[in-house]
């Protein structure tokens, strides 16, 4: 197997000339090889290469001045070696090490300045510590946010900026909270309130502007509530609810006298 490049170029530039390099007698016996496996190369994959066949020498390069060299040792180096890097100015190397410390080490990561990693924090902390995190200035991140936190805590975003984070809530938030999000300006989120409503509860969005909404109402409000539904604007509407007026009509006149 071989890359596509043909090429063997340093980070700074140069060739690759492996006569004087440190793996000279690793090269010999096998361990790299020039322009397919080599610490040096400019490639991630090669450099990558470099320490999937050679593990153990990766505490040897957390320090290298090439990002790269960095990021991809972090991945394979002892975890003594790495919570220096959680300062690295690198994202990906303070990812590639935080993703192998323990939790209590990364927290402060909560509150990197690069959206990946915070993106990538909040996917692997514990639902408790995420809290920092929820007014985060990222909707994406306050999305996963949404997504893994304790339900119990999400009353603070129902207000969010977001309408795909404000999704979210909705489908999780106890339900005893739902009336609260009935008059969110987006149709979608309303959706998700209807949709989750106890029957009985329904009848305060049997006016919702949406159709889609009113659709969700007329199929399951209490049908002495269907009246109205029964007269919509939108024929999807009436049709649910004259279907369902109809139905009741018709199982009232099959029972016996």
């Amino acid at each position: 197997m071989s890359d596509d490049i043909d090429e063997a170029i340093d980070w700074q530039g140069n060739e690759i000339n492996c006569s004087g390099c440190a793996h000279e007698q690793l090269n010999a016996a096998g361990g790299c090889k020039l322009r397919h496996a080599c610490v040096h190369d400019r490639y991630a994959r090669r450099i990558d290469r470099f320490f999937n066949w050679n593990p153990a020498l990766a505490n040897d390069y957390v320090k290298h001045p090439h990002f790269e060299v960095r990021a991809i040792a972090a991945k394979h180096a002892s975890p003594f070696y790495l919570p220096p890097l959680l300062d690295d100015p690198e994202e990906t190397v303070r990812w590639n090490a935080a993703r192998r410390l323990p939790k209590r080490l990364v927290l402060r990561l909560r509150h990197d300045p690069h959206r990946e990693v915070r993106i990538r924090i909040a996917t692997v902390l514990d639902p408790e510590d995420l809290m920092p995190m929820m007014m985060d200035d990222d909707y994406y991140v306050r999305l996963v946010v949404a997504r893994r936190i304790v339900p119990s805590v999400l009353g603070r975003m129902m207000g969010d900026p977001e309408a795909e984070v404000r999704r979210v809530v909705a489908r999780r938030i106890p339900s005893d909270w739902l009336l609260g999000m009935i008059s969110d300006p987006d149709a979608r989120v309303r959706l998700e309130i209807a949709e989750r409503l106890a029957p009985d509860l329904l009848t305060a969005m049997r006016k919702d502007a949406d159709w889609r909404v009113r659709h969700e109402v007329a199929s399951r409000i209490p049908l002495g509530e269907l009246a109205e539904l029964a007269r919509d604007e939108d024929p999807l509407v009436q049709e649910m609810a004259r279907g369902r007026l109809e139905s009741r009509s018709g199982a009232a006149m099959e029972k016996p006298a």
